[in-house]
């Protein structure tokens, strides 16, 4: 027979497993999105001119930074961050991609920098994401087919949801992103013990959209990225169809492969560029390196 203290510890377990599921369940976008209001910098501070763009989205307002090239007919790189960052931290990406003769659009999702105080969930980001392709494409007309979409992290997810929905974007960058939320969770071994194909709501589910896609992929992964497994890029890359190309960066972590890796990290994204705007899709390598 089972003692009473046998049987407080079994119901005190149960009622903090129960109350886990209840938090994983209600309180997940809180634990997916860390938002930050401050700006610690500008583009200005590393040289770049650059214009406050605003756009209304359901009576919020979201918020971005336009970097023109001064080469009028430059591609230009749509810059999706992840999910602690905000526009103040991006300077530095903005001033390498800079170098690349692109324009730059920055964007904050609702939650993030300046933009409007809503939280961001799933489907917001998403929101906020089609939003900003709809400002570079109908108000500042520019081509869908000049268009490089860039997502780091949980960016890369909005990211290849924003290119199964616009499949003449130029191209398709993503860096250090997951398969989706539900495998990221299962690998981390104290969340093992839910049952999170029931409470993961926010499902951000990359692998199922990826072999969708009808525009050129560039996957970007470091090797000592210990917040988002290398092996999902893999995943990735192996769903997607071509053309397509996977390169890792020796010793980069999460989130320092632009400056552990500049010269190559420049080389990989100007040939990937170059290569779909001379429309050289036949001489574009495909394959993993």
């Amino acid at each position: 027979m089972l003692s009473k203290l046998s049987l407080t510890i079994i119901g005190t377990s149960v009622t903090l497993y129960l109350a886990a599921c209840t938090l994983l369940l209600l309180g997940q976008a809180r634990l997916i999105f860390i938002p930050d209001s401050q700006i610690d910098s500008t583009p200005r501070e590393y040289g770049l001119n650059y214009q406050d763009i605003w756009f209304e989205i359901d009576g919020n307002k979201a918020h971005g930074w336009w970097i023109p090239s001064a080469n009028k007919t430059a591609p230009v790189i749509l810059y999706l961050h992840g999910n602690a960052s905000n526009n103040g931290d991006l300077g530095e990406i903005a001033a390498i991609f800079y170098r690349l003769d692109v324009s730059v659009m920055l964007v904050d999702y609702r939650g993030y920098g300046k933009s409007s105080t809503l939280f961001p969930n799933e489907k917001r980001v998403y929101e906020d994401a089609e939003a900003t392709w709809q400002y570079l494409t109908r108000t500042l007309k520019i081509k869908p087919q000049k268009i490089f979409v860039y997502g780091h992290s949980l960016g890369g997810a909005i990211a290849i949801e924003l290119a199964s929905k616009h499949p003449d974007m130029a191209g398709l960058i993503v860096e250090g992103t997951f398969t989706s939320i539900q495998d990221l969770a299962e690998s981390m071994p104290l969340l093992k013990i839910f049952p999170l194909e029931w409470l993961i709501t926010e499902r951000f589910d990359s692998l199922s959209k990826i072999s969708s896609l009808q525009t050129p992929l560039l996957i970007l992964h470091g090797t000592e990225d210990i917040t988002i497994p290398l092996s999902m890029s893999a995943q990735l890359f192996a769903a997607a169809p071509e053309p397509k190309q996977l390169i890792t960066f020796e010793g980069a972590n999460h989130n320092n492969l632009p400056e552990v890796s500049d010269r190559e990290y420049l080389r990989v994204i100007r040939q990937f560029i170059q290569s779909v705007v001379h429309s050289n899709i036949d001489n574009y390598h495909v394959g993993s390196s």
